[in-house]
Parts: C-alpha cells; structure tokens; sequence
C-alpha cells in the first residue's frame, strides 16, 4: 500500500478520495487552510464508513502560500491535487479564483516533484473542455479545450482551463521524474458527508427547498462523486494513464427539467417543493440581475451539449453510476444530514 496525499480533504471530492483510498488499505495526508478543520475531515470519514485507525494525517497548507507544501509532500507515492475554489456566485475580480487555481496547482506540482512522488492526479474539470465553442453535434472528449477567447467564458472557467494548461506546462518544463494525470468531471453529485459541500449540490437543495421558481433552460454532465474518486485511484496507478485525461460523465447530459423530475418521482414527501415548470430564457435573465447566483448560468441558457466517457471506460475499466443514482443519492444525503429546510423541520419535532 501507498501513502497518499489528497489536497483539500475538507472538500466534498476531496473527502471522498480519502474514504476511498483508506478503505483500500492506504495511508492518507490531507491538507486544509486551518488545522481547525481536522475535526470536519475525521467526521465526514467517519459518515463515509471508514475509521482511519491512525493511517489519516492532516496538515495545515495554503494554495497562495509556500508553507507546509513540503512537509505535506514528503514521503508520499501519490499526490491527489483535488483542492480549488469553486464559487456560489461570480466574484468580482477573477483573479480571487484564478491564482489560486494556477498557483496552487504549480506548488503541489513542484511539491511533489522535489519529494519524488510518481505521479499527480490533478482534478481538472468539464470547464477546461467544453466553453467557449461553437454548438457542435457531437459529444465533447479529451481531445478539446474550452477557448478562453470564446464567448461566456466566466472566472471559474477560466481558472479550471489556465490552471491545466499550466500544469502540463509545467510538466514540460520541469517534471523531472514526475508524472501528470488529469481527471475532469462533470457537474458532481451524490452522496454529501457533511455540510461542506460543492455549488452542483447546492441546485439540488435549492430545487427540494423550493427556493428556485422553476426550470432554466440548462443542459449539463452528471456524474456521482464516489465514481470521480473511484476514477482518481484508478488513475494514480494505471501504467497508461500518465500523461493522459479523462473526462469523468456518467452518461448524456440531462435538462434541469429532468432533473426535478427524478427527484419528483424518486423523493416522495421531501419533492414537494421541487418546481417542474419550464422558465423562459428572459425571467432567468431577470431573476441574474439581483441573485449573483444565477449570473454564472445565464452564458449557457439554451445551449445543449454532451459529452463521453469512453476513453476512461476503454482505458481503466470505469463503470460509473447512472445519473439518476447519483441524483437521488444526493438529495438522499442531504435528507439524512438534515441540510434541507423541511429535514430541520423533523428533526426539530423529534
């Protein structure tokens, strides 16, 4: 067995990659900004399943600062580098997501490298793949990169595609005996551990709050978290994943509408709230101009696109879960967890 290092543990993939990597037999070190959120890792380890016995370490580095990249690195076979902000609402300077992306993404490369780690498995994303383009029939793949001239191109886009594109400049440069594998979901869904969690989750909790009064036209990848983190493994260590990518989608892309709908069908009492109504392009547009959070969608209103999984499949032997599991694993979750407004509710009464 290994020892790994997974940036950004307190994260919703992050977590996941450690529940993963531990119930596999290995030893894990995470990082978070603050030892403070040590206590959060354990938790949602211990919600995953798995107890560390000892063979979990945490230790206190910073995407923006060089302290504690070194000592987090040493001794490790592995680097996972999931940790990167991904905001609720659009920022107004970019840079407050972009340096940190690319930054942070060159120290652990370098980390890594000066500590003799085989290889780095960079979570990346669908944003450094399909924005930017030109509507095209079929289904995006490895093969493209979002064009940062393209028109819709926000911040958290841009960070994804410059901080991957850094980092295999990077690896031209100066990997020495370093190897570099990319991994790069989808919307990612599924079951939460705790109450940090990524902004694809948030639209599930917002649809089963009814804080949202209806359907955008919106068209996106779906793909459960614990089949990203299986896809992660699975890269670490397949002999012809260095130097590759893989797109991480379970399948086509699904409409919001579709969305609601599962959740409508499968969640019984707690979709209650959940709209289906189909919203017209212009009130989105209205309802951006005074919830930040709806700013980031409007670019792609109306825009359909797909993508394919068959070169993980083909390659590493992934099977991912369907859509619609992932979907109501969720929402599943965030039941159990009592993040929902009518969860509190019942919690409350007993």
């Amino acid at each position: 067995m290994s020892t790994v290092l997974v940036t950004g543990g307190s994260g919703f993939i992050g977590s996941h990659c450690i529940v993963q990597l531990l119930s596999a037999g290995h030893t894990v070190r995470t990082t978070v900004r603050s030892l403070d959120r040590e206590a959060d890792v354990r938790a949602m380890v211990k919600v995953g399943g798995v107890e560390a016995d000892g063979r979990l370490t945490c230790v206190a580095a910073d995407l923006l600062k060089d302290e504690g990249w070194a000592e987090a690195a040493k001794g490790c076979d592995y680097v996972l580098h999931v940790a990167s902000p991904f905001p609720a609402s659009v920022p107004k300077d970019e840079n407050e997501i972009i340096a940190p992306a690319v930054e942070g993404t060159v120290r652990v490369l370098r980390a890594a490298r000066d500590a003799g780690a085989k290889r780095v498995v960079l979570t990346s994303s669908f944003a450094a793949i399909g924005y930017g383009q030109r509507p095209q029939k079929e289904p995006f793949s490895e093969k493209n990169w979002t064009n940062l001239k393209g028109n819709g191109v926000l911040p958290y886009v841009k960070s994804k595609t410059v901080a991957e594109h850094e980092a295999w400049n990077f690896m031209g440069r100066e990997r020495g005996g370093l190897e570099l594998t990319v991994v790069n979901p989808v919307g990612v869904f599924g079951p939460v551990l705790g109450p940090d969690y990524s902004t694809s989750i948030m639209l599930v909790q917002r649809l089963m709050d009814g804080a949202v009064p209806g359907c955008p036209k919106l068209w996106f990848g779906v793909v459960d978290v614990r089949d990203v983190a299986d896809l992660h493994i699975r890269a670490m260590t397949h002999p012809e994943a260095k130097g590759d990518r893989f797109l991480a989608v379970a399948g086509d892309f699904v409409s919001m509408r579709e969305m609601a709908r599962v959740l409508k069908s499968r969640m019984g009492v707690w979709a209650k709230r959940v709209p289906t109504v189909q919203l017209p392009n212009w009130m989105v547009r209205l309802v951006a101009m005074r919830d930040p959070a709806a700013k980031q969608i409007v670019p792609e209103l109306g825009k359909r696109k797909n993508a394919t999984n068959e070169h993980a499949r083909k390659l590493l032997g992934w099977e991912p879960r369907s859509s619609e599991e992932a979907i109501v694993a969720t929402a599943e979750s965030l039941v159990r967890l009592g993040l929902l407004k009518d969860s509190r509710k019942v919690q409350e009464q007993h």
